[in-house]
């Protein structure tokens, strides 16, 4: 009976689980899996998104390393996105030590530094357009940087560094705090301070927070949109347009749907790509510390 029982109360907790998990994957198959493999499908195409298309096989992968345009683009966004990242971490890194030691209202500060997660994207990106167009240009007495093709880029690095940062503090500060007190009182006995300290004590046993944002930022920095789309909409002179911003210009309303397609392929394909060799050379080098 007792079995029985058992047998019972495991197949009730399978159909649960099941019932649960059923939704999620419907869910994830239509609206993640079914566009993925259309896009696919019609990178294969000439399709301008609408009306007949016809199968042009290889042709627009073919053309996408010819095209000096999609070269730009991707250009911009590596470089905006390794920049951002080095960044972010080295700020975040700093402002979580500062905010996970003992100081008054530490409570509070976590929470002011955190607003920046909270306001949408497209919204930072009007405000400091106005800043960058009127109030930097009142103050310095010269022109918006976001109307030179040299430094619109960097425009673009402050904003996404300034609204990843909350993020990406929280977690460092999580790993922090993970770290026991008595492996800094080992390390103060042994002579350890300052950055000696932080060097052999407090960054190895980070590492895996270090790690989980290098990951992520790079990966959310690559497919810059939002910031591009208030700023400069890929100017001036297209030296801002990134690769997303790109693929949903020329895709949507350029009639360039399949070739966009193919390089929206072959944009996800690299973002895989770097991801898990970043994901494996961070971890070696955690096994090394």
């Amino acid at each position: 009976m007792a079995n029985l029982a058992k047998a019972k109360v495991g197949s009730d907790r399978n159909r649960t689980f099941l019932l649960i998990l059923i939704p999620v994957l419907i869910l994830f198959v239509a609206f993640n899996t079914f566009p993925l493999l259309t896009g696919v499908f019609y990178s294969f195409t000439d399709s301008k998104g609408y009306g007949a298309f016809n199968m042009v096989g290889l042709q627009n992968y073919i053309d996408l390393f010819g095209d000096a345009r999609v070269g730009n683009s991707y250009l911009f966004t590596f470089k905006v996105a390794v920049v951002s990242t080095l960044i972010t971490n080295v700020i975040s890194l700093v402002l979580a030590m500062g905010l996970n030691s003992k100081i008054k209202f530490k409570s509070a500060f976590r929470a002011l530094y955190f607003v920046p997660q909270i306001l949408g994207a497209l919204v930072v990106g009007y405000v400091f357009s106005y800043f960058f167009t009127y109030i930097v240009p009142a103050l310095t007495g010269t022109g918006s940087i976001l109307a030179s093709t040299e430094w619109a880029w960097v425009a673009i690095v402050v904003v996404c560094c300034w609204q990843s940062i909350a993020q990406t503090t929280i977690i460092y500060i999580t790993g922090l705090q993970s770290v026991p007190e008595d492996v800094y009182e080992a390390g103060n006995l042994d002579g350890a301070t300052g950055w000696n300290l932080f060097r052999y004590i407090t960054f190895p046993l980070i590492m895996p927070s270090v790690t989980t944002n290098m990951v992520l930022v790079m990966k959310n920095m690559l497919m810059v949109f939002d910031q591009i789309v208030a700023m400069t909409s890929g100017g001036p002179a297209q030296s801002t347009e990134s690769i997303s911003y790109l693929i949903y210009n020329n895709g949507l309303s350029g009639g360039q749907f399949g070739f966009q397609c193919a390089n929206a392929v072959i944009f996800f394909i690299l973002i895989a790509v770097i991801s898990v060799a970043q994901t494996k050379f961070l971890n070696s080098r955690e096994e090394q510390l």
